[in-house]
């Protein structure tokens, strides 16, 4: 096996219990180790005061924090007046305080006494360079001192910018990234000690021009959203809801930080001043989602309001989507006259060309920031990558004919593509203007880059499937949150009936699958298709069917949701490999229907192989499936027999996921056999009986409302046979039958149509 200089870190110590502070205590618990949490002692007699709340928040925290609530017994507590020399046990001590310098020196000071000579020490800035944190104290130290730059919330976030000082050893670098890679599943960022690093330098730069160029050209800021959001590959939150959820208090003080630290020179300073209209919703305690509301909010009367930019009031929200929103890549986006055109045009050329005016200054590889802005606030692509969609030449010739100034990066590397493919393999142009492969740690691979070497075998408009270089053939969704559909399916389907060595399963989109494309259902329900779902249904079964009976391995690795037919996908393959962040379960019932591509056969089969018992495992499986319960993390999948564990595997750095289920797959293929087919008990009509008075009582105290119980009844059909039938044994094609007779059944009622309506209108899931 091999030897990992992150395995030298056994015990960590954070000093700061606030969000950030907190949060990276809780991902280390996740990992796995034990944290010490230290902060300030309490003032009410309690000198643990800090801490025990920053403990409650976690426990709290929406989304969560944890992967279980058993993760917070890795964490212990105290405070740096009582229990500072514990830090004595520690490897890693990450300093999370307030961002002051001479608090941060203080606390150095009185820390130096009680480290061991191999610890490490880490500041969480994001504004405070190497050089002033350690100006202070001995070249000990400084040689054992970096900064390590996580982004909130840090369970989720995937960025961590790791910043060496002049007298940092290569060892405590190589050690750090190491362990935050492979043990708490980030993508490291190497960045020089600059102002702003990379994420923040060029993530907050283009909100503040987003800004900037809305207000001036008066654009209302749904439209603006609207294109600066999915568009131009960044999440659909665009600019203002992303102040709003951030905090409208908080994004201030970062553009204040910035203000400060960066150049005079710098082109942030054009759109990072003081902004009189955020000022004034702040002092109105108007700051964003925590609290009444900001950019947007909710009249009295429910309404949903956004602020006028020109007159700082409230009207009501448009809800609209601008048809420029919907072209079909930047170069068409930015192309024309229209108000709307002007605004993309303004914002990515600002964008684009400040990005390439931190080459070489701040980085010589365009990836690192491509990267910052891809992991930390998740852009579909980087800038550089936006520049290749347009067009180098293209872009540098328009700027040049408008006379915007042109970096000398672009200026002298117009001729070509920022990244190419030569020989098969991915590369990028450096500042010296050579070309070189990415820069990537060994395991690491990220399948939207991974794509660009490779031709598919069959491709669809929902999916595609390739052959790697190993032998092993990997079906991708790329539907808009993977919605499957009959498309997806086929290509699954031929994977799995020519499988090669084996198959992988695995997207790199923020979701692995949302589940099948509700919209079309609506489709069918309103033609009154009910035979085309029922096509639709088997067609989606039968694939499932020959995944789970693949003469070859077929390795589920998911990410982010994998909820509805994306998890009866990932139900019927031989293994799972997920990332920790994944999220699974069946929650057809909150749109008025069953499961009907297996998960109703898989959840009984697999509660059933828990218990032994097929009553108690029809119990369990009705509620789970009634309820629509999904777990947020494979330690809350288990309890509910969605993740096997002694079957599936974890992986904490989802750009890991596809070395480790090439490796899954070569381990299985030896001598690999499909499952028995199993055979199930269906208890018939008492069992029905007692599920159907359970629904009604439910519905008698309120727990349950009318369709709820309609929905209830036709669970309870698929797992007994029904309200008339006898006990029998059943196979797997019974149960695929029974899902579909029920899903065509509620398909058929007003109430699930009403239902499946208010999700698509994003009104979320209507009780009825």
């Amino acid at each position: 096996m091999a030897s990992h200089p992150g395995n030298s870190l056994r015990r960590v110590c954070v000093i700061g219990a606030g969000t950030m502070g907190s949060g990276i205590a809780g991902q280390v618990a996740n990992a796995g180790y034990p944290v010490l949490l230290l902060d300030m002692p309490g003032n009410d007699g309690n000198r643990n005061a800090i801490t025990e709340a920053a403990l409650e928040r976690l426990r709290k925290s929406d989304p969560p924090a944890l992967f279980s609530e058993d993760v917070l017994n890795r964490i212990s507590i105290g405070n740096i007046e009582d229990d500072l020399a514990s830090v004595a046990d520690c490897d890693w001590i990450v300093e999370a305080v307030v961002e002051r310098l001479d608090i941060k020196r203080v606390l150095y000071r009185s820390l130096q006494p009680h480290l061991k000579p191999e610890a490490i020490v880490t500041s969480n800035t994001s504004t405070i360079p190497i050089s002033l944190l350690v100006e202070e104290m001995d070249d000990e130290f400084a040689r054992r001192f970096a900064i390590t730059h996580f982004f909130n919330p840090v369970r989720y976030m995937r960025l961590l910018e790791l910043v060496r000082g002049e007298k940092t050893e290569n060892e405590v670098v190589e050690t750090l990234a190491d362990f935050c890679d492979r043990v708490l599943g980030k993508g490291v960022v190497r960045c020089a000690d600059t102002p702003g690093f990379l994420g923040n330098r060029v993530g907050v730069f283009a909100l503040q021009v987003g800004i900037a160029e809305a207000t001036q050209l008066g654009l209302d800021i749904e439209t603006a959203d609207a294109l600066m959001g999915r568009p131009m590959g960044i999440p659909k939150t665009g600019i203002f809801g992303l102040y709003d959820l951030i905090g409208l208090d908080l994004m201030a003080d970062v553009v204040r930080s910035l203000r400060a630290i960066l150049p005079a020179e710098d082109p942030f300073h054009a759109v990072g001043g003081e902004n009189a209209l955020i000022n004034k919703l702040c002092e109105s305690g108007l700051t964003g989602n925590k609290g009444r509301g900001g950019f947007y909010r909710r009249g009295e009367d429910g309404a949903k309001l956004a602020i006028d930019l020109s007159t700082g009031d409230y009207r009501p929200r448009n809800r609209g989507v601008p048809e420029r929103a919907e072209s079909g890549g930047l170069a068409e986006l930015v192309s024309g006259d229209d108000l709307n055109a002007k605004f993309c045009w303004n914002v990515l050329n600002r964008i684009l060309r400040y990005s390439a005016s931190l080459i070489p200054a701040v980085t010589e590889n365009p990836q690192d920031i491509d990267d910052a802005m891809k992991l930390g606030y998740n852009w579909i692509k980087g800038p550089f990558e936006m520049l290749d969609e347009i067009g180098v030449e293209t872009f540098v010739a328009r700027c040049q004919a408008e006379d915007l100034t042109v970096p000398d990066f672009l200026r002298n590397n117009a001729s070509g593509p920022i990244y190419r493919v030569d020989d098969g393999v991915l590369q990028v142009r450096r500042a010296d203007g050579a070309y070189r492969p990415l820069d990537l740690p060994e395991g690491v691979v990220r399948f939207h880059l991974k794509r660009r070497e490779l031709e598919p075998d069959s491709e669809n408009p929902s999916a595609s499937l390739f052959t790697l270089e190993s032998g092993i053939r990997l079906v991708e969704f790329h539907t808009k949150a993977n919605a499957l559909d009959a498309d997806s399916m086929a290509l699954v389907r031929e994977a799995a009936e020519n499988p090669g060595r084996g198959i992988i399963i695995h997207n790199d989109g923020q979701h692995f699958s949302a589940g099948v494309n509700l919209q079309r259902f609506r489709e069918f329900i309103d033609a009154g298709d009910w035979s085309g779902i029922d096509a639709f249904l088997d067609d989606f079964q039968q694939a499932c069917r020959a995944l789970k009976y693949c003469a070859a391995p077929v390795v589920g690795a998911p990410s982010g949701l994998s909820i509805g037919g994306g998890f009866e996908v990932l139900a019927h393959c031989s293994k799972l490999v997920v990332h920790t962040n994944v999220v699974l379960g069946l929650v057809e019932s909150l749109v008025g229907l069953v499961p009907g591509g297996g998960g109703v056969k898989e959840t009984f089969l697999r509660w059933y192989r828990k218990s032994g018992d097929w009553e108690q495992a029809a119990w369990n499986a009705f509620k789970q499936i009634g309820y629509g319960r999904t777990a947020s993390s494979p330690d809350q999948a288990k309890s509910l027999a969605y993740f096997l564990p002694d079957r599936d595997e974890t992986v904490m750095n989802r750009d890991r996921l596809m070395s480790a289920a090439t490796r899954v797959v070569g381990e299985m293929e030896s001598g690999y056999r499909p499952p028995e087919k199993p055979e199930f008990q269906l208890l018939g009509g008492d069992l029905h009986g007692r599920m159907h008075a359970f629904l009604e009582k439910g519905l008698a105290d309120g727990t349950f409302h009318p369709h709820d119980v309609t929905v209830g009844s036709e669970i309870a059909a698929i797992l007994t046979g029904g309200e008339q039938a006898e006990p029998r044994r059943a196979s797997e094609q019974d149960l695929y039958d029974l899902e579909r007779s029920s899903f065509v059944r509620l398909a058929r009622t007003p109430q699930t149509r009403a239902r499946i309506e208010a999700m698509l209108s994003g009104k979320g899931t209507l009780r009825n």
